[in-house]
């Protein structure tokens, strides 16, 4: 596992720079996820203002005015936040702090956010004066809406964001009850489907104010989507970020910390030897210091060891093992029993192995995208592509959650997941938009 570019760079390289420890892996895989979401936004809206479904707008802007106040205000606060947060990670985080804990807290460095907001101020009044004339003038020019990816793209990020804490709080509504506060701005706890719901909703305001289709905005954005949770869940994988599944009774670990294939009875007594880790859960952290200190606190306790989830699936010969039986070592989450004579922050692994979920939809999901990237010239009613889309993410995110721990809620005696339902929901509502798209079609060539 590679919880930042430090232990990238340890590992393929032999160096071991700590500055690289802020770069968190995930963080950085969700950031090309919105690149690539970004380019194949841009790329699908171009092809349909060329086929005439997309047109600009005109907007009148004023050219040659000099920076205001109001325009030098929001860059010495964007550059004190930023440089305050970046410089402070540099120099100023205490070592047992994680980086995601520290951007989320009060800490930070005043000088860096000082010169950070001191450069922007000072960009942003040279740009402004470079093109100032003797008298501003009212233009009026043509906009594209490939042209407000940027814009879309960042409405995105900020709502996918606030969307992922608030349906993760209503996930874990008695932890949120506990400590609000603490939960709404904690670095963890992010739920995909939230994000998604409640960016979507910004995004498409945003259109309609814009006057962009909204039926080809989404059916464009539909690929950027996929191939967006493709390359994020890498960085999930890859960091080990806990969003992995249940255990894989086919294998166990063995004293050396490889998993190996389980005989009869190994799942069990693998089990038994860790029952600390699965039964004990949060009482750990009120046991006095260097009791049972092999084991890391898990979210995943359970009354007794006959209800810890798990399958038996022996992996073909020719796949490797830990593509069904996987223990991520180092993982960001510090989550597992600790690996022997390691002395590093990341020092532990899962002690039983689970199925790597997030790895089976990085492959799923990029398959889709290309199906999607296949077939999008040759469907030519409106909405439908967005409408497989929502069939195929909702069908994707279904299937995975069969083999993942999550918290379920109670509803005529079925026990669903948040994910189970919502990715039912979008199924459902995929099929609804394509059959609407198509009789829409039919009424309108009619």
């Amino acid at each position: 596992m590679y919880p930042n570019l430090y232990y990238v760079c340890k590992d393929w390289f032999g160096v071991e720079w700590k500055a690289l420890s802020f770069l968190n892996t995930f963080g950085l895989m969700v950031a090309l996820g919105f690149v690539a979401a970004a380019i194949s936004l841009s790329k699908e809206l171009q092809r349909r203002e060329k086929l005439g479904l997309l047109s600009p707008r005109q907007e009148m802007i004023v050219v040659g005015k000099p920076a205001s106040w109001w325009d030098l205000l929001l860059n010495a606060v964007g550059g004190f936040v930023f440089g305050y947060k970046l410089l402070g990670l540099f120099f100023s985080k205490p070592d047992e702090v994680t980086p995601q804990d520290y951007i989320f807290s009060s800490e930070g460095s005043i000088i860096g956010g000082v010169l950070v907001a001191a450069l922007l101020v000072g960009l942003k009044w040279w740009d402004k004066n470079k093109q100032k004339l003797k008298e501003p003038e009212n233009r009026n020019v043509r906009i594209w809406p490939h042209d407000r990816v940027g814009d879309i793209v960042i409405l995105g990020l900020v709502f996918g964001i606030l969307g992922a804490k608030l349906f993760d709080n209503l996930e874990n509504w008695d932890e949120f009850i506990q400590d609000p506060i603490g939960r709404m701005f904690s670095a963890s706890g992010l739920t995909f489907y939230g994000g998604l719901i409640v960016a979507a909703i910004a995004i498409c305001w945003y259109a309609v104010r814009k006057g962009i289709k909204v039926i080809h905005l989404v059916d464009s954005a539909a690929l950027a989507l996929m191939i967006a949770y493709a390359i994020g869940r890498i960085g999930c994988q890859v960091a080990g970020d806990g969003d992995w599944g249940i255990y894989n009774s086919a294998y166990t670990v063995a004293e050396d910390g490889n998993v190996v294939l389980a005989a009869p009875g190994d799942f069990e007594k693998g089990l038994q030897r860790n029952a600390s880790y699965f039964l004990l859960g949060s009482v750990r952290e009120k046991m006095p210091s260097g009791v049972d200190s092999t084991f890391q606190v898990t979210d995943r306790v359970y009354s007794s060891l006959d209800r810890v989830p798990h399958r038996s699936f022996k992996a073909p010969s020719f796949l490797p093992t830990w593509m069904v039986a996987y223990t991520y070592p180092r993982n960001v989450n510090k989550d597992g029993v600790r690996i022997p004579d390691c002395e590093d922050e990341h020092c532990r692994a899962l002690p039983m192995p689970v199925f790597p979920t997030p790895f089976y939809e990085t492959v799923v999901c990029t398959i889709l995208f290309l199906v999607l990237w296949l077939i999008r010239k040759r469907i030519k009613t409106p909405g439908v592509i967005f409408g497989i889309y929502l069939i195929f993410n909702g069908l994707e995110r279904f299937l995975v959650e069969l083999i993942r721990v999550n918290n379920t809620y109670s509803i005529l005696g079925f026990q669903p997941t948040q994910a189970e339902i919502i990715s039912l929901c979008l199924a459902l509502s995929g099929i609804g938009l394509i059959v609407y798209s198509k009789i829409r079609a039919s009424r309108e060539a009619a």
